[in-house]
């Protein structure tokens, strides 16, 4: 199974609370709702790709909590994502929740990261959605196969980054990319070994 990180961040590299003002204020985080003024037309179809590629999802505890009270109650066919999130397995990083009343929901069970493998050695595409601590702990794991950004023109400030001081060295193939309307970037990356050299001989080399 392919593991995919799929997220919205900000040129400075900020991936929390992109929905909704108070979608997340941990930390005294101001800014939330930051991506609402770029959402576009090709933001959406780019989005709904991703969730077409899926055929589960992971989710940390606090991104699960609120998704579901969104997304639960859209009902529309149509609505790929919907769709995705209502009726696509889940398996739930928690230590804290026994009885996830989201429909098709599982606890993953044992240690973080050798479930996690486990479940890599599965058929299709499992999704990892916001779920900063989860992602960052995927990162630095290297369980990561595919990584999907959107890049959005704007400097948050301050809020959780994808790769925070700390983060496990990597480098990456690009895939893809894209420049969509509204200026938003879409990267496909996979990652490759990080590696270093010197110049030699100026820059035409």
């Amino acid at each position: 199974m392919t593991l995919s990180l799929n997220m919205f961040l900000s040129l400075d590299g900020v991936m929390q609370s992109p929905g909704a003002v108070d979608e997340d204020r941990s930390g005294g985080f101001e800014n939330g709702g930051w991506l609402a003024p770029h959402m576009t037309t090709g933001v959406s179809r780019t989005v709904t790709g991703w969730f077409a590629k899926a055929d589960s999802l992971l989710l940390g505890r606090g991104t699960y909590d609120m998704l579901q009270p969104f997304w639960e109650p859209v009902t529309d066919p149509e609505d790929q994502v919907a769709y995705a999130f209502n009726q696509l397995p889940k398996h739930l990083v928690t230590s804290t929740m026994e009885n996830p009343t989201w429909h098709n929901t599982k606890v993953l069970k044992g240690d973080l990261l050798p479930a996690v493998a486990a479940l890599r050695e599965r058929r299709g595409e499992v999704q990892v959605h916001g779920s900063h601590r989860l992602a960052r702990a995927l990162h630095d794991a290297g369980l990561v196969d595919e990584y999907r950004l959107l890049v959005f023109p704007v400097v948050v400030g301050g809020g959780k980054r994808l790769f925070e001081t700390g983060a496990a060295s990597s480098g990456f193939r690009l895939l893809e990319t894209e420049t969509l309307d509204g200026g938003a970037l879409h990267l496909r990356l996979r990652p490759i070994p990080f590696g270093t050299a010197d110049f030699e001989h100026g820059w035409d080399h």
